[in-house]
């Protein structure tokens, strides 16, 4: 799914009006209908009270118009125009009069004004601000902001919370409304995916208002959301005649005494999403854990008892995984550096091995093309600089992709794969794989697929999804405390038939229960 930009969204706006061959009030009433529906598909009338805040612009337009829907079904609502300007818009106006006109008269919240009470058991729709909002509020709507992030009532936000940027971090955090449920239109928003711009989105969810398809399908965006639906073209099925050889050898590199278990994890990830064959590389110390533990594995061994201090080889992988456990002892930064100057098998890179490439940015110049890069946020910070914010850190990131000819994976609560000018944005995972050893699989996923004829791309997009989902399935079992980085291994097979898991349909009454958008 494509990730707008607000000017694209805009673009879009015009795009569906001019072809559709709508006024902009015509669609501003069809997002209104969708967010009515929403609400009373869940209410069904409830006697709950409803304030709903206002803007003066469009977004405002869309929340006076919310309110002349709920008023006619009967809701027990009322309206706030928080009049933070002397300009409005002219879509706004019109619902305002409408609004006026069924004798719904809104309270008007100025600078000098009484805020009005709020009870824990109020529903707030916020429509203060939408995408267009480039500077902070004034102190005033920041109190306003403050006055209903404190309520404690239930605050759903029309297509963004109010007071957060589309495409910079607000720098007044008490003035954004922190939305436990978020309304969005066509596309979500890329801050809702961001550490530092996430937070204030609880929940989220698309409602589609017939943006045109044709802008849809034919914009270029600078990100996409992955989810199921974007990985399954990805996914390669296996032919019945096929062999272990067809799915390839995978070589994982890494160990050091004492952390060997970072490669054990890596390699059972590798075979367990489907590598034909996988050896290891790893120190002396490593040969009996790996063949009492992992007996389907190869074990290649290191002179060295406790260190990879030579990394040499007589078999022809299709892909190797290199750097979990390693070290970055004088030895093994020779060994490695040795290794990149001679190798042109692809490469997938994690822990030391990145931490190595990092103190040593030459070593860069060697790395194959396409080279998959997993830092976790330390080790990002390590390889690009410091960034000023989520947005700085993007950038950075895309521009030593474009440099190094690299994939180069984010990891985070919604990990984002970078390659040259694009992000990708998975959508699986949760808070209980923030765990030792969580990476270490990863990898080994991804060097699997690569094995298995993925380009580095794909592996690493479907392999993050795989990742994540593997992490959903487990956890289900696990809850987020217990849930470990075995646990992700063993929720891989899961994480593959669910791909072809059709959703159940619930009905209600007899009749099928569907979404608003649907």
């Amino acid at each position: 799914m494509k990730i707008f930009s607000a000017e694209q969204i805009y673009k879009a706006d015009e795009f569906t009006i001019k072809k559709q061959k709508l006024s902009s009030n015509e669609l501003m009433e069809r997002v209104a209908v969708q967010i009515f529906n929403w609400l009373h598909m869940r209410l069904q009338g409830a006697p709950v009270k409803i304030q709903i805040f206002c803007g003066i612009g469009n977004n405002g337009g869309d929340g006076v118009a919310v309110a002349r829907h709920l008023q006619e079904h009967g809701y027990n609502i009322e309206v706030h125009i928080v009049n933070y300007s002397d300009k409005r818009s002219d879509d706004f106006l019109k619902n305002l009069d409408r609004l006026k006109d069924r004798k719904i008269w809104p309270n008007f919240i100025n600078s000098d004004c009484e805020l009005p009470d709020i009870s824990p058991e109020d529903i707030i729709i916020d429509a203060i601000f939408g995408i267009g909002l480039n500077r902070n509020p004034d102190a005033w709507v920041v109190d306003v902001m403050k006055h209903i992030n404190t309520s404690k009532a239930f605050v759903l936000s029309v297509d963004l919370p109010s007071g957060l940027f589309t495409d910079s971090v607000p720098s007044i955090e008490e003035g954004v409304i922190k939305a436990n449920h978020v309304l969005t239109f066509q596309t979500p928003k890329l801050v809702f995916f961001l550490p530092q711009t996430g937070v204030y989105a609880n929940q989220w969810e698309i409602l589609d208002i017939g943006i045109d398809p044709e802008y849809i399908q034919n914009t270029n965006v600078d990100f996409e959301l992955i989810g199921k639906n974007e990985v399954l073209p990805i996914y390669i099925p296996r032919e019945k005649y096929s062999h272990k050889g067809t799915f390839g050898h995978a070589l994982i590199i890494g160990g050091s005494y004492g952390k060997i278990g970072s490669v054990q994890l890596s390699s059972k990830a590798c075979l367990v999403t489907g590598a034909g064959l996988v050896s290891v590389l790893v120190p002396e110390c490593g040969y009996i854990p790996f063949q009492t533990a992992l007996p389907e594995i190869m074990v290649l061994t290191a002179e060295n008892e406790k260190i990879v201090s030579e990394i040499s080889f007589d078999i022809e992988p299709k892909v190797i995984g290199i750097g979990m456990g390693l070290g970055t002892s004088d030895e093994v930064k020779t060994a490695f550096a040795n290794f990149l100057s001679n190798n042109k098998t692809p490469l997938v890179i994690d822990a030391d091995g990145l931490n190595i490439l990092s103190k040593n940015k030459e070593l860069l110049e060697s790395l194959p093309s396409k080279t998959v890069l997993t830092p976790h946020p330390k080790e990002l910070e390590r390889l690009i600089g410091a960034w000023e914010d989520d947005f700085d850190k993007l950038k950075k990131a895309k521009s030593f992709s474009k440099k190094h000819d690299c994939v180069l994976i984010i990891k985070g609560a919604n990990t984002i794969t970078i390659y040259e000018d694009k992000g990708y944005v998975n959508t699986t995972g949760n808070p209980g794989m923030a765990t030792a050893g969580s990476g270490d699989v990863l990898t080994g996923v991804i060097t699997s697929l690569i094995a298995q004829g993925y380009d580095a791309l794909q592996a690493s997009i479907f392999g993050v999804y795989l990742h994540g989902k593997s992490g959903d399935i487990a956890v289900e079992t696990t809850g987020y405390q217990s849930l470990i980085a075995s646990s992700i291994i063993n929720g891989i097979g899961g994480a593959y038939v669910d791909l072809f898991k059709v959703p159940e349909q619930v009905e209600n009454g007899g009749q099928e229960q569907q979404s608003p958008q649907e």
